[in-house]
């Protein structure tokens, strides 16, 4: 576990630091608002397309080689955004990262390999704790880098950097997870055409309607991460400094979170009435954004719906790898790691279409409007959830 969170690392602090970078380097090649969705959609469409695809070749050939092909993909992207010259190149450079973006959901899928039940909510919370320590410093040190100057190349540049070293403690540290003896079987069955289709295997292990939640949740994440910037940069004047300081304070946030109290919570609350928090915490967060006026308002909404929200995936993650045999774990998480890049594609055209109609209130009343159905559908299956195993107990007396 201490390897893969390592390695997991390196390539969020890399991709963190791109975070507050966009929103203003975009502009200076003749950007404007709505661009700069397309730029992030663009990302998010290319990286739902291949989600399930990492996945799969990663129950067909390991999750090690697997991470390490997404991790060179990354670095070469970062590069590419750093050399844009036009709008154009940077539209490529984030199509291109995208494409090769598969590393959240095979991550997620070694964590579920190595760990048991019983602790993988922690393996998970884990996963999570990287990825909000990438946000402490990769955002950090986008805007520090990018200085008062806003010169872009020399935080792009680092960013690949950061992804070249998550490669070489790959190669060297983070062993397979995958036995061989289960990669061949899923070959074996691929070659036979006994392979189940996307909508069978979520029927089968009961993650239909879990997996929406994937798109619903990202859609407000998306959202969030995209009119913070520009609302902060609009009513308080702000720049990518300022902006990167607020994502690193909430990914320190989240690391005391997801790294140290994920654990212990999950062992007190249980997955289901944890998730019925989480998700009431980022609702609540959302409401609040859409009434704040003032710097200490807009940033406390801020930092209560993003702790909120980045709590919910490794409970999702923990819960559908709970539900899904090993030898379709992959492609499972694969599968739901794509269904919120899809919600990723929604959400910034439709904050953007709500922003330019309605300006910010009704953006995040847009938003809270979304969650409404990902909070109503928490609370039904957490009575349903409950009522079976009152169930159970009553049947086994």
């Amino acid at each position: 576990m201490p390897i893969l969170f390592g390695v997991v690392l390196l390539d969020l602090i890399g991709f963190g630091i791109v975070i507050p970078i966009l929103p203003f380097l975009s502009p200076t090649l003749g950007a404007d608002k709505m661009d700069i969705a397309y730029i992030i959609v663009t990302y998010a469409a290319c990286a739902g397309l291949m989600g399930p695809f990492w996945g799969r070749l990663s129950d067909r050939m390991g999750r090690k080689p697997v991470i390490m092909i997404c991790l060179a993909g990354a670095a070469l992207s970062y590069v590419m955004l750093g050399m844009a010259s036009s709008l154009w190149m940077i539209f490529v450079a984030r199509g291109f990262a995208g494409l090769l973006a598969g590393n959240v959901g095979v991550a997620s899928a070694m964590m579920a390999d190595i760990t048991t039940p019983e602790n993988r909510a922690r393996g998970m919370g884990l996963i999570g704790a990287a990825f909000g320590l990438g946000m402490v410093l990769g955002p950090m040190l986008g805007g520090l880098l990018s200085g008062d100057s806003a010169s872009f190349t020399l935080p792009c540049i680092f960013a690949g950097g950061m992804s070249v070293l998550a490669i070489i403690a790959a190669a060297l540290f983070l062993p397979e997870s995958l036995p061989a003896e289960r990669r061949a079987a899923h070959r074996q069955e691929q070659r036979s055409g006994q392979r189940l289709s996307v909508y069978k295997m979520l029927h089968n292990t009961g993650n239909r309607l879990l997996t929406l939640q994937y798109v619903l949740h990202t859609l407000c994440v998306s959202s969030l991460t995209y009119l913070f910037p520009l609302w902060a940069g609009d009513l308080l004047q702000w720049n990518a400094k300022e902006v990167g300081i607020v994502f690193g304070v909430q990914g320190a946030i989240m690391v005391l979170f997801q790294g140290g109290l994920m654990g212990p919570l999950v062992r007190w609350l249980g997955e289901w009435q944890f998730l019925r928090l989480a998700v009431s915490t980022f609702f609540l967060g959302l409401l609040c954004a859409a009434f704040a006026t003032t710097m200490p308002f807009m940033v406390g909404s801020m930092f209560v719906a993003m702790t909120g929200a980045t709590l919910c995936m490794p409970l999702m993650n923990t819960i559908v790898s709970q539900r899904t045999p090993t030898q379709y774990r992959g492609r499972m998480l694969g599968t739901s790691s794509a269904a919120a890049s899809w919600g990723r594609v929604i959400g910034p055209l439709t904050a953007g279409t709500n922003l330019a109609l309605f300006g910010y209130r009704g953006a995040w009343l847009g938003c809270v409007f979304v969650i409404s159905f990902y909070l109503i559908w928490v609370f039904r299956e957490y009575t349903r959830q409950k009522n079976a195993a009152t169930g159970d107990i009553r049947g086994g007396s």
